[in-house]
């Protein structure tokens, strides 16, 4: 006769709920240990108050849980975010709480290019939104700067290269800031360094540079993804030093290139564009000193020339002075008789003046000495006003020239003002937000601490139903043995105290001193400040 099933199952072994959770999680993470899903990410709302982050993981078919620890999402190189398709790995564990499997996550990268594509351009778009890819706010570079910085990988190609570039067209003073191109922490590295050359006094004993130049070799999408962060392009757009982006290949675009204030298609193009070649300014300031100085010799050679021509055209010294000193020896001659002529004329020119020279002649003289001089003060006021009217539409329009060019400072002034207070207003967004998140966290710890103090407290233990028995000191009495007959006794429970004496039959019996029995009063919330002994 078959043995009955009921009795079969009756030999079966007899597990208790926790030993059963306990070895089926032994058995699931035993099976699968570490494990890599691809899935999208569901039911993501942010880190919790912890720090940890709970969301699932999904296709078109299945769900799983998912949870990231506080630790390792700090150190996550790409943060979840609702709706994006990655590859998790992690280790499958179960959550006994609510007999649930679920994946703990280590690591998260997106699942292949299309992922990484839309989270590009979901960035840029926020990016570009906030202004920091404005043609407006890119500056000049200079044309030859005294000292370029340079941030990339101290051990690759790109460095040389760029060294070598700028030996060959003009030798300039290089800082280099290394840091990692790739990997873990490299975009933290690249945005401190950017800081950290913006951060160099003028007169410090490290230079300033007045040209920076961020390069990093071709790669993947997945290599060149530190230059693509949020930190690396605000500290590119927020860099006071000119930048110029030099990732990648000619078809490689990251977001740096957009912050940056020049892009170049390689990281040599870079140092192309930072130095003019010194070879070609010597062979031009050559050329201009070769065509100055035949200027100066055709000129010399035309005015030599000239002088010869002149000087061949010239008579002869004796020829010239033979004809003057003939009028000479002529003109001595008749020198004494010309003398005694003129005398005699001037003696008869006199006689005639002197008989002319009567009291109505010179009145007729004075009068008519006093109308010109009238006349001439008529003219000499009328071209004063002349003058002084031209000279007043002169300053008529000085002035207006005046007040045009104070306008037109005003206005750049305020110009450059406006520029100021937006930069002002993003720096002070930007403390806003710094400010809000930090307060987030301290909100968060203090919760956690007002918990933890909760669930330590003695009075929850009250609360419970129990009750602390003190003696007349006020100290705690652990053992029945140590309270003796007639002992006052002071009990505490959750709502207040009660006054007692112990009997012979070591039995608690209430005094007349207790107080009466007070309606239920809901449950006081501890304070740090409120937490006694347990004992």
């Amino acid at each position: 006769m078959p043995a009955n099933p009921a009795q079969l199952l009756a030999n079966a072994p007899e597990y208790t709920v926790s030993e059963l959770s306990t070895a089926l999680k032994r058995t699931v993470e035993d099976t699968y240990g570490h494990v890599r899903v691809r899935g999208e990410i569901s039911g993501f709302r942010g880190p919790h108050a912890s720090g940890h982050c709970y969301f699932a993981l999904k296709d078109e078919s299945a769900k799983i849980e998912a949870v990231i620890w506080k630790g390792v999402h700090g150190r996550m190189r790409f943060k979840p975010q609702e709706g994006l398709e990655v590859i998790a790995t992690g280790k499958l564990t179960t959550y006994p709480g609510s007999s649930k499997y679920q994946i703990v996550i280590e690591a998260l990268e997106p699942a292949g290019i299309g992922a990484l594509m839309a989270l590009m351009e979901e960035r840029k778009k926020k990016l570009a939104a906030e202004g920091l890819f404005d043609e407006a706010r890119k500056q000049l570079l200079p044309w030859l700067p005294d000292v370029i910085g340079v941030v990339t990988s101290p051990t690759g190609a790109v460095i040389r290269d760029i060294l070598h570039r700028l030996e060959d067209r003009f030798p300039r003073r290089v800082l280099v800031w290394p840091v990692r191109v790739q990997g873990e922490g490299s975009a933290e590295q690249i945005a401190a360094a950017i800081d950290g050359f913006n951060a160099l006094p003028e007169d410090g004993p490290i230079p300033r540079p007045d040209l920076l130049i961020v390069a990093r070799g071709g790669g993947s999408l997945e290599d060149l993804w530190s230059f693509n962060e949020e930190i690396v392009v605000r500290a590119a757009a927020g860099s006071m030093i000119p930048l110029i982006s030099a990732v990648g290949h000619e078809t490689d675009v990251t977001l740096i290139d957009f912050a940056s204030d020049k892009r170049a298609p390689t990281p040599t193009a870079a140092a192309e564009m930072a130095v003019p070649v010194r070879a070609e300014l010597f062979v031009e300031v050559t050329s201009l000193a070769r065509r100055a100085m035949l200027c100066w010799q055709r000129a010399q050679d035309s005015r030599r020339n000239e002088l010869r021509a002149a000087a061949r055209a010239l008579p002869a010294s004796g020829q010239l002075l033979a004809i003057p000193r003939q009028r000479l020896d002529g003109a001595a001659a008749a020198l004494p008789r010309a003398l005694k002529a003129n005398t005699h004329a001037h003696h008869r020119r006199f006689g005639l003046v002197s008989g002319k020279l009567t009291l109505r002649v010179l009145d007729a003289q004075i009068a008519h000495a006093r109308q010109r001089l009238t006349t001439n003060g008529e003219r000499m006021a009328i071209s004063a006003r002349a003058l002084v009217r031209q000279r007043r539409d002169r300053f008529t329009g000085l002035a207006i020239r005046l007040k045009a060019s104070q306008i037109a400072n005003a206005e750049a002034q305020l110009t450059r003002i406006a520029r100021a207070g937006e930069r002002t207003q993003r720096l002070a967004e930007r403390a806003r937000r710094a400010l809000v998140i930090l307060l987030q966290r301290h909100d968060a710890r203090i919760a956690h601490s007002g918990q933890l103090l909760a669930a330590l407290s003695y009075r929850g233990v009250l609360a419970r139903g129990f009750a602390l028995v003190r003696d007349e000191a006020g100290q705690a009495v652990r053992t029945a043995s140590a309270v003796g007959p007639g002992a006052p006794l002071t009990l505490e429970f959750a709502d207040g105290r009660v006054a007692a004496t112990a009997s012979a039959d070591r039995q608690v019996a209430s005094t007349a001193t207790a107080s009466p029995p007070k309606p239920a009063t809901p449950k006081r919330v501890t304070k740090p400040g409120d937490q006694g002994s347990l004992f």
